[in-house]
C-alpha cells in the first residue's frame, strides 16, 4: 500500500493556531511580549519540563528583572539563583549575553537574526522563538517538540536519513505564516508537549491527523524511534569535611560541567573500591589535610546529561593539614546554616539538606 503523500508545509498554521488558542496553557512567559524575558524563559526551557521551570523564572526575574540587572550581577549569585535547574552554562552564557547586549546594544535585545544568534548561548532555536515570539517575526523555532511534531507528518514511514532531515527543516521554514509567526511556534511546540508526544501519540484529537503522514499510515507511534540504554551508575563519595563548626566547601573552574559552582569535596569511585577510603585519599591528594571518616549522611541517585550516578556522602572530621585545593578556584569553609547562601548544583544542596537536619 501507497503511502500518503506529505501536505504542503502552509496546511499547517490553520489548523494548529485555532487549536492554540483553545488548548494553550497558561504559562508566565506568554503574559509579556518584553524580548527579556522572553529570553530567559526560552534559555531556561532548554532541556528543562515546563513545570520545573515556572517556579525559577518568577524567582531569576524578581532578582534579575532586566538585561542591565543580569549583566552587572555578579556571577556568583546569578548561579545562586540559578542553582538546581541545572545545565549551568545557560545561566553563565545568558549573563554574559547581557554584558554584550548593555555595552552594545544599550540594553535592548537586538531584532537582527544576526546580531542576536553572535549572542553566547543564542542558537538557531533561542533566536527563532524571541524574534518571532516578542518581534513578530516569521522565522522557525524548531525544539525538540516541533521537530518532532514535523517528523512525524512529512515522512510517515521512511528513514530519518541526513537528506530527509533538511525536508524538514526546509518544510518547518515554509510553514511559518506571516500572521502570527510566534503563535505559531508556539503552537507547534504545543503540540508536541500535550499531543504529539514521544510515546502514544493522541492522533485522535489532534488536529494536523488529517494531514499528517505518520497518522494516516499508521506509523506515529514508531516515529522516532527512541533508544533505551541502561547502564550501571558511577559511584560518587562525598567528604563533608567539619573543623571548628564549619564545614569545607570549593568552587569549580567556571569552564566545564558544574562551572563556578561550590561543592563538597568528592571523586568518583574506582572499580570495586570502598568508599570511606576513597574520600581519604580524595582530601589527602586533592586538599592536602588529612580527616577522620565517619558515618554515611546521605544517599541519592541522579542524573547529569546521559549518566546516573550514586552519591554518598560521609561526615568528616579534619585531623591535619591546612586545606588547599589544587583543582577548583577557591575553597572555604562555612557554617552549615550559610551553606543556602552559596550556588550548589542540586546533589550537593540535597547533601547540605541532610547535613542541617543532622547537625539539629
Amino acid at each position: 500500500m501507497a503511502e500518503p503523500r506529505s501536505p504542503q508545509p502552509e496546511a499547517i498554521g490553520p489548523r494548529i493556531l485555532p487549536w492554540f488558542d483553545r488548548a494553550l496553557r497558561d504559562l508566565p512567559w506568554r503574559r509579556t511580549r518584553n524580548p527579556y524575558r522572553i529570553w530567559v524563559s526560552e534559555i531556561m526551557l532548554q532541556q528543562t519540563q515546563v513545570g520545573r521551570v515556572i517556579p525559577y523564572y518568577r524567582r531569576f526575574l524578581r532578582v534579575f528583572p532586566s538585561a542591565q540587572a543580569l549583566a552587572t550581577a555578579p556571577l556568583d549569585d546569578v548561579l545562586r539563583i540559578w542553582a538546581g535547574l541545572g545545565y549551568y552554562s545557560r545561566a553563565r552564557n545568558l549573563r554574559a549575553a547581557c554584558q554584550v547586549v548593555v555595552e552594545h546594544y544599550g540594553g535592548r535585545v537586538p531584532q537582527s537574526y544576526s546580531d542576536l544568534i553572535a549572542l553566547p548561548g543564542v542558537g538557531e532555536y533561542s533566536a527563532g522563538a524571541i524574534l518571532s515570539i516578542a518581534f513578530g517575526q516569521r522565522l522557525p523555532a524548531l525544539d525538540a517538540n516541533a521537530k518532532r511534531v514535523l517528523s512525524r507528518v512529512f515522512l510517515g514511514r521512511r528513514s530519518e536519513s541526513a537528506r530527509d532531515r533538511v525536508r524538514v527543516r526546509l518544510a518547518g521554514r515554509s510553514a511559518v505564516p506571516t500572521d502570527r509567526p510566534g503563535d505559531y511556534n508556539q503552537a507547534l511546540m504545543e503540540l508536541g508537549a500535550l499531543i504529539c508526544a514521544p510515546v502514544s501519540p493522541k492522533c485522535d484529537i489532534c488536529p494536523l491527523s488529517s494531514i499528517c503522514v505518520s497518522a494516516r499510515s499508521g506509523a506515529a507511534e514508531r516515529r522516532p524511534r527512541l533508544r533505551r540504554s541502561v547502564s550501571a551508575a558511577t559511584r560518587v563519595a562525598v567528604g563533608i569535611v567539619k573543623r571548628s563548626g564549619r564545614v569545607l566547601i570549593a568552587q569549580r573552574p567556571t569552564d566545564g560541567l558544574w562551572g563556578g559552582l561550590w561543592e563538597f569535596p568528592n571523586a568518583e569511585l574506582r572499580s570495586g573500591e570502598d568508599a570511606p577510603p576513597a574520600v581519604a585519599r580524595l582530601l589527602a591528594h586533592h586538599f592536602s589535610m588529612s580527616a577522620a571518616v565517619g558515618n554515611e549522611i546521605a544517599s541519592l541517585t541522579y542524573g547529569i546529561m546521559s549518566r546516573r550516578l550514586a552519591l554518598t556522602a560521609y561526615l568528616c572530621t579534619a585531623t591535619r593539614g591546612r586545606a588547599r585545593s589544587f583543582r577548583h578556584s577557591q575553597i572555604r569553609w562555612v557554617r552549615p546554616q550559610d551553606l543556602v547562601s552559596y550556588a550548589l548544583p542540586s546533589p550537593h544542596r540535597r547533601v547540605a539538606a541532610a547535613l542541617l537536619e543532622h547537625t539539629r
